[in-house]
């Protein structure tokens, strides 16, 4: 009975954090859903798109509908501009020289913070990119021979331009895999935009006065809550089945790892309190699978990246389908 209250509160509060982000971000309810999908799961977004789609936006909106017992305005976000001349140190940070205690002190970079905004992160080279690996897959942060703990809410939205812009260097497989969704942000429809005209100046308002709904323990409840969402069990040899089949494939050079597996029933599960659901159905698999898995996968070709993945969801889609299972 308890757990059912807490389910009960926790949906209630993902539909208030929902329709506070919307009053800032019009036509986006699928990919704020993704973006939900992927915080509740404690993993990171990759979001690929031209400049001008509402990404920063998004990101600054988020952090401030949490609040925080430290920062008034809410979470502590901080956005960083990644170029071909960034260091390590200026995410992680470095030691600077303090005059009063007469030793070197470490001075935070920007990387200790709640939300991080990767902007253009594919413009930065792989040294950089390095130094995100610890903090993205462990939450903590290593300089010499001591390791500093982030924050308990740790999450990165990192935007990308599209690969064949100029300036831009394709991410390791390893940071990859760190983003647990990537999602293409895209253009609102030709009415939303015309909305977005009109009332652009109202827009802009309600992202200065954002309303804090939800505090970073009320997200890290319901980051709690989320590993208590019902999966059947034919819905994990699904996952396992997908995972498999992306190494057997003649088109897929490298099919997805076991972490690859277990980020997507962390996604299912987060996806389905997202939806307002406590358990996980074949339709999230549905959904879910090309956002997930296509990112950690190396495609033969441009063809085989448009159909190898979507060829053995299909087959998988059949087999439960055919069961007919009672998820709940």
């Amino acid at each position: 009975m308890e757990q059912t209250i807490n389910t009960e509160q926790a949906l209630t509060n993902i539909q208030r954090l929902t329709d506070n982000i919307e009053k800032v971000i019009r036509g986006k309810r699928n990919q704020i859903q993704y973006i939900l999908t992927a915080l509740l799961a404690k993993g990171h977004i990759l979001m690929e798109d031209n400049p001008g789609t509402g990404k920063t936006v998004m990101a600054k909106t988020l952090a401030q509908s949490i609040s925080s017992s430290i920062h008034q305005g809410g979470a502590n976000f901080k956005r960083v501009q990644f170029t071909p001349d960034l260091l390590p140190m200026d995410l992680i940070g470095s030691h600077i020289f303090d005059d009063v205690q007469k030793e070197f002190i470490f001075k935070k970079g920007p990387l200790f913070c709640n939300v991080l905004l990767a902007d253009e992160i594919n413009r930065a080279s792989p040294k950089v990119q390095s130094a995100l690996l610890e903090c993205m897959a462990e939450q903590q942060i290593t300089m010499g021979d001591i390791t500093y703990k982030l924050e308990k809410l740790f999450f990165s939205i990192a935007t990308q331009n599209p690969i064949e812009m100029e300036g831009t260097y394709p991410l390791p497989a390893a940071q990859l895999d760190r983003f647990f969704i990537k999602i293409i942000f895209g253009y609102v429809d030709e009415q939303t935009e015309l909305e977005i005209y009109k009332n652009y100046l109202g827009i802009a308002h309600n992202l200065e006065h954002i309303e804090q709904v939800l505090s970073m323990e009320e997200i890290i409840h319901l980051q709690n809550e989320t590993e208590k969402v019902h999966i059947h069990d034919e819905i994990i040899t699904a996952v396992r089945n997908i995972v498999w089949a992306t190494r057997k494939t003649p088109d897929i050079i490298l099919g997805a790892s076991t972490r690859s597996g277990i980020t997507f029933l962390k996604c299912l599960k987060a996806f389905a309190l997202v939806n307002g659901r406590t358990y996980v159905t074949e339709d999230d698999i549905q959904q879910l699978t090309a956002p997930v898995m296509e990112h950690r996968l190396i495609f033969r070709n441009k063809d085989a990246k448009a159909n190898a993945l979507k060829k053995i969801l299909d087959v998988e889609m059949d087999r439960l389908n055919k069961l007919k299972l009672s998820v709940k």
